[in-house]
């Protein structure tokens, strides 16, 4: 990225979930902003066309795995092989672990076929702890210019996210920042 750009990243993960993505997918639009949904396999697999409406925008697919599974509790043969499960669905070169952790094995396995997405800023809009101005709050205190910022389309996040997510991107634009995806 430019350094001279004031841009960041926005990022979705664990949909496509019915109602939530849609309505994230149109707040986007009406924004004229793309993104980049890091998506559970098994999500895409029962709801295609939720999927179809994300590809549909235009906006960027990752992989993050078939079933949300956690690295450093699953061998890395069934964690590969997760991923695999996913990527027949999902079809990214781009990939991000659930909860950010995977043993070292599987990161050298998956780093020869994926690029890796992580974050610098984790809304937290999933936390039954916060309230929507808590994670609005986060987003800025925290966004700096190439900010990599996660939000959650999933049914925990649903009232933190309807709240922060507009909210965030109307503070985001007044303060300069453009809208990226990843190569």
């Amino acid at each position: 990225m430019n350094p001279d750009e004031k841009a960041v990243y926005l990022t979705f993960d664990d949909g496509p979930i019915p109602v939530i993505t849609p309505w994230v997918v149109e707040l986007l639009e009406r924004n004229n902003i793309k993104a980049t949904f890091f998506m559970v396999g098994d999500n895409v697999h029962k709801f295609s066309q939720e999927y179809m409406q994300v590809v549909e925008g235009g906006h960027r697919l990752g992989n993050h795995t078939f079933n949300h599974l956690k690295g450093l509790l699953t061998s890395t043969d069934k964690y590969i092989e997760n991923v695999d499960q996913a990527d027949a669905f999902i079809h990214s070169n781009l990939f991000r672990p659930p909860h950010g952790v995977l043993r070292t094995q599987q990161y050298r396995e998956l780093s020869k076929r994926y690029q890796f997405v992580m974050w610098d800023l984790v809304t937290r809009d999933y936390s039954i702890h916060m309230y929507g101005e808590d994670v609005l709050a986060n987003v800025k205190r925290y966004t700096r210019n190439g900010s990599i910022i996660t939000f959650h389309d999933s049914l925990r996040s649903e009232r933190n996210l309807r709240y922060a997510l507009p909210r965030a991107i109307d503070w985001l634009l007044e303060q300069g920042y453009t809208f990226k995806i990843f190569d």
